[in-house]
């Protein structure tokens, strides 16, 4: 049966190697082959760039910018009112 690895764990081995750790006594003591710990590595390098990235919005609810675009029309609307009733000249 193979184990799953959650990313935060992988992340944690990698960079126990990295921060020169013996990698064939950091994969016995988690009962790691080392080609899984070299491939975690190497897909680990190729991505940590990723950490300083500015994260991404997720898209816009459709229904939320209707009812913003609403809104504002609305406000709008309110606002001439309030000015055209305000006027005295």
């Amino acid at each position: 049966m193979r184990r799953k690895w959650d990313p935060k764990t992988k992340a944690k081995i990698v960079l126990e190697g990295l921060m020169g750790g013996c990698v064939s006594e950091l994969c016995r003591s988690h009962d790691l082959r080392p080609g899984q710990y070299y491939k975690w590595r190497e897909q680990f390098l190729k991505n940590c760039h990723l950490a300083f990235e500015k994260p991404v919005c997720p898209p816009a609810d459709p229904e939320l910018a209707e009812e913003n675009e609403k809104l504002k029309q609305l406000v709008g609307e309110l606002t001439l009112k309030l000015n055209n009733g305000n006027s005295i000249l």
